[in-house]
């Protein structure tokens, strides 16, 4: 019997530290806060309606927080607040301009609202009306990627755009969306990310073999000052800093619990020797991103100012939003919205191996063979996905049509653009899909039919 007591005492004081470490409320809190940031921009940046995505996109995602969450949406002040049961609340503001930002500490000010430029005049690249597909074999395959299938994960697929020799040939909305609809990235964001720094490399202001140089690695002989920009675009830099999405994992806490997430990140220690093993992790991103913002200078408002000015209006990429947390760095690991042909777009600058609609370079010279290198065998390169290399993932796509030369950005849920310069053809598709593969089989099936369908056009 004394033996039972011990052993019950044992395991409530391991249960008992457990959740110490494990704090359970900050997972709670980062669920009510992915909750209001993500409602946040369905109301205000998107115009679509949140309650929809709620039901599909974000209780989704909640995984066993989801019956607890519950939601306001604030029309007059132009946020959404969400919590768990009332309790562990967030809040989500957002400014225009600037997107949705999560509001911790109310003594940080927003930028002051900047409205959006006018659109960019016509190039050629479509019409302002839906382009429907003139081959009935890839209607039919339009058709079939937007059906859903009995019996297996939901698609909920939002927006396909095609594109071949620099022109839509092909599109599909769901209703309720449409061709000015922005769209979350995702992670696909990383991906503007890696045009970011492309272009200050081509300004000469930074390079990708350059230390990161964070003011918290500055202590002598702290073995994360060898890591460079590349580690980080690369996602080799070694740090401890899981992501799992689960709400308990680090990552979760970055993006929905911190006012500075690039300090928040760059907090993690060394678990591996940098430039041995791959992992996937945004804290990787934030740090970046923390970098290039403070070379462009200006904080949020220069940011915004340098994307569109070198970036976005080469490439008349309309309706674009950029999101910024407290403390000014732009939150390139997940929140760009904009719509499915300026995805589009920047899909055709990395087909076009950096040169612009006009002939001007805007990536230097051989980034696009860097940025679709895999990494130490991985399915990623710098920034985007890749069948460049050996991984299992990699086989997989080729397997079912994906050309070798191909590569994609891809997002959380199914956001993806792909690009497949031997093809001279881009796909972009985004949607609310499921795992395991959150629609990538069905993706390949439709780009398929486009690359041989369009093959001689």
């Amino acid at each position: 019997m004394r033996k039972r007591r011990i052993a019950g005492w044992i395991a409530i004081g391991v249960a008992l530290a457990a959740g110490l470490w494990v704090r359970p409320d900050l997972a709670l809190r980062s669920g009510a806060a992915m909750t209001a940031q993500n409602l946040c921009g369905a109301a205000f940046i998107q115009g679509v309606d949140p309650d929809a995505t709620f039901r599909e996109l974000v209780k989704p995602m909640s995984s066993v927080a989801g019956p607890l969450l519950r939601y306001q949406v604030d029309r007059s002040g132009k946020a959404v607040n969400a919590s768990i049961l009332g309790l562990l609340g967030a809040r989500s503001q957002w400014t225009e301009g600037y997107g949705c930002r999560l509001v911790w500490d109310r003594r940080i000010v927003s930028p002051a609202p900047v409205a959006p430029r006018p659109p960019s005049a016509p190039d050629g690249f479509a019409p302002p009306s839906l382009v429907a597909p003139a081959d009935p074999l890839l209607t039919a395959a339009l058709d079939a990627e937007f059906a859903e299938m009995p019996g297996q994960p939901p698609r909920r697929i939002k927006a396909v755009v095609i594109v071949k020799d620099g022109k839509v040939v092909a599109e599909h909305y769901a209703p309720g969306f449409g061709i000015d609809t922005p769209l979350l990235s995702f992670s696909v964001a990383k991906s503007f990310g890696n045009a970011f720094l492309a272009i200050l490399a081509r300004q000469g202001k930074l390079r990708t073999d350059q230390p990161v140089g964070a003011p918290e690695w500055s202590r002598p002989g702290d073995p994360r000052a060898t890591l460079t920009l590349d580690d980080l675009l690369r996602m080799q830099s070694g740090l401890n800093a899981a992501e799992s999405g689960s709400g308990f994992d680090p990552v979760s806490h970055m993006l929905y619990g911190a006012d500075d997430m690039a300090h928040f990140a760059a907090g993690h220690p060394l678990k591996e020797p940098p430039r041995t093993h791959f992992e996937y992790t945004s804290s990787n991103t934030l740090i970046l991103d923390r970098v290039l913002g403070q070379t462009i200078g200006g904080g949020a408002p220069g940011f915004r100012a340098f994307a569109d000015r070198e970036l976005f209006q080469p490439l008349h990429m309309d309706g674009v939003t950029l999101e910024f947390d407290g403390a000014g760095t732009f939150s390139g690991s997940a929140y760009v919205y904009a719509p499915a042909r300026a995805f589009a777009r920047l899909g055709l600058l990395y087909m076009n191996d950096g040169i612009a609609p006009d002939g001007r370079r805007l990536l230097p010279e051989g980034w696009v063979a860097y940025s679709r290198r895999s990494t130490l065998g991985s399915p990623y390169g710098a920034g985007f996905w890749t069948v460049d290399g050996p991984s299992d993932q990699a086989a997989f796509l080729v397997a079912r049509g994906f050309p070798k030369d191909g590569f994609y950005a891809s997002g959380n849920r199914g956001q993806r653009i792909y690009v497949v310069p031997s093809e001279r053809l881009v796909m972009v598709r985004f949607g609310y899909s499921t795992p395991p593969s959150f629609g990538i089989t069905g993706d390949m099936a439709l780009l398929k039919t486009a690359m041989e369908r369009l093959h001689h056009t």
